[in-house]
């Protein structure tokens, strides 16, 4: 099996696309299409690549969305506001899988005025950064705020992650691919002592710089970066907690036969200490060593072949109030296929899996977003954002 890396010039974003696929992927099998009545409506338009949208907490009134090349941009009452929120342009490499990334309210902003960003600087390398709004207008940011908090050396242009959230706790959640190339050469999703190929949990509280939690599962061990939450991914590019339970919720994008979602409960740590298992196990399947025990790992809930897409792009819980029968369903997208599905977590498992064909917007996927009313919204690499609604 082979596999090669094609950019997709069209869209300036560089995908990783299967020549050919595993004899053991079976014949496909598509879920059955959803019998809720929902939609699309359309809310921005003329985006360079959106790859995020979030919002403060209790904010109604405005989206933030992250454009690729290095802005953020409002939609307040509907309306695309020319100025961006911030524009990073001249700070962020935007070849293959670089550029701004990910974008986090801090749960106090609307008292302390700061958020955070993940980016990858000029040299192609992680950073994230605590900025903070301008004093005299709320629709902009201060761009020489910027205070550095973390930053990760990316040995390749690919597999840079780019989720960061607040969890439940408070703490900062980072999420940083295994640096890129082709198969983890450098078995930096195994190992624990660098950051890469893992979920990281660090305190920002202090404003500037962080701590580590002393709760975190590797703190006082020689051999591993205490920052290390969860391990084992190849490029977590998005994950998400649901908001009714903590339960955590990643999409790990694959290598050369599978993509696959994983989920970590709360009950049982919310993925504290969790082996997810790339790169001796992709998918459920082995894939370094023919002979692993993959039940020696965190398996995914779900998972799928690449005859049926190639690139996952994760999604939320849904929780918000305008569609009450998808309440708990679990969004995501396949990025070059364009299809949308969900799923529900009961017992362990994924139940009710459903395919969405309304909820296509047309092009590759990049990403899903929530509103802080808990309403979802998903992109496409044209610079469309659309709103998931009832019909």
């Amino acid at each position: 099996m082979r596999r090669t890396l094609t950019p997709l010039l069209a869209l300036g974003f560089l995908v990783a696309l299967p020549v050919a696929c595993g004899s053991d992927a079976g014949t496909p099998v598509s879920p059955p299409d959803g019998t809720v009545s929902v939609g699309l409506d359309e809310v921005a338009s003329g985006l360079n690549f959106p790859v995020y949208l979030t919002a403060p907490s209790g904010d109604t009134r405005r989206l933030f969305i992250v454009e690729k090349g290095g802005a953020i941009r409002i939609v307040k009452d509907g309306t695309l506001l020319p100025t961006p929120f911030l524009d990073l342009t001249g700070r962020v490499s935007t070849g293959g899988e670089q550029g701004l990334l990910g974008l986090a309210f801090d749960p106090g902003y609307a008292g302390n005025g700061r958020f955070v960003v993940h980016y990858t600087d000029v040299a192609g390398n992680t950073v994230v950064s605590i900025f903070r709004v301008a004093t005299d207008d709320p629709d902009r940011a201060d761009p020489g705020s910027e205070t550095v908090v973390l930053t990760a050396e990316q040995p390749f242009s690919n597999h840079n992650g780019g989720q960061i959230l607040f969890g439940p706790d408070g703490m900062l959640y980072i999420g940083l691919g295994d640096g890129g190339s082709g198969g983890d050469p450098g078995g930096r999703g195994q190992s624990l002592a660098d950051l890469l190929g893992d979920i990281l949990r660090i305190d920002v509280t202090s404003g500037s710089g962080y701590t580590v939690p002393p709760d975190n599962p590797f703190v006082g061990r020689t051999d591993a970066r205490p920052e290390v939450w969860s391990l084992g991914l190849r490029n977590p590019w998005r994950f998400g907690f649901d908001p009714a339970n903590g339960d955590l919720y990643i999409a790990d994008v694959g290598q050369e036969a599978w993509e696959e979602v994983d989920v970590a409960p709360a009950g049982e740590g919310a993925g504290r200490g969790v082996n997810f298992g790339w790169n001796a196990t992709e998918g459920r399947h082995c894939y370094a060593d023919p002979n692993c025990d993959p039940s020696a790992y965190h398996l995914p809930v779900v998972e799928y072949s690449h005859d049926q897409g190639c690139s996952i792009s994760g999604g939320f819980v849904y929780r918000g109030a305008a569609i009450p029968a998808l309440q708990g369903h679990y969004f995501y997208a396949d990025y070059c296929q364009g299809w949308v599905r969900s799923f529900r977590f009961e017992n362990g498992q994924a139940v009710d899996s459903q395919q969405w064909p309304a909820l296509a917007p047309g092009g590759a996927i990049p990403s899903f977003g929530q509103d802080a009313a808990g309403e979802l919204y998903v992109m496409n690499s044209e610079g469309r954002v659309f709103r998931i609604t009832p019909r």
